[in-house]
């Protein structure tokens, strides 16, 4: 009787909790063991439900107080259905000018979700690839940070628009 109950009780609050994100479409994260090396790529498979609707997509990541850096470059590319290819170099601010860590989360985990497209119509239909490397180096140096530190995990998110 004590299982069933806990299970009940596990099944109601997981319900409650996934029925709170009304707007998620997708949302997956993928973890970083060590470091990001700068030649390692992160992708995700998406396979959008309605061509019809528009879409807010994010880069979602989980940093730890061991990212050094006020900033973060990332090179984000989508490749559609039909091999049309998308790439973007985006630039986030991860601190404050105090050196403060942004993003939620009492513990040494931040979470940050960063904005990469608004209102994307997902035309084609079939899979779409998403690839996302991050692009860091140092002022004052020609090459790209090897082993990025800090990163533990990143994600993609698609939500539906807020209501206007």
């Amino acid at each position: 009787m004590k299982t069933s109950s806990a299970l009940l009780f596990y099944l109601i609050f997981s319900f409650l909790f996934i029925s709170c994100d009304s707007k998620r479409v997708f949302d997956t994260y993928k973890s970083i063991p060590n470091a990001w090396h700068k030649d390692s790529i992160v992708s995700f498979k998406i396979k959008p439900p309605d061509s019809t609707q528009t879409y807010n997509l994010f880069v979602n990541l989980r940093n730890t107080n061991d990212y050094k850096f006020n900033n973060l470059f990332l090179i984000v590319e989508m490749v559609f259905p039909h091999g049309k290819t998308l790439k973007d170099t985006l630039e986030y601010k991860m601190a404050d000018p105090n050196g403060a860590l942004l993003g939620t989360g009492a513990s040494g985990i931040k979470e940050n979700k960063l904005w990469y497209k608004e209102e994307v119509v997902f035309s084609e239909a079939g899979e779409y690839t998403v690839n996302i490397q991050h692009a860091m180096r140092e002022n004052g140096k020609v090459n790209g940070v090897i082993a990025l530190e800090g990163i533990t995990d990143i994600g993609f998110r698609i939500e539906r628009p807020s209501e206007k």
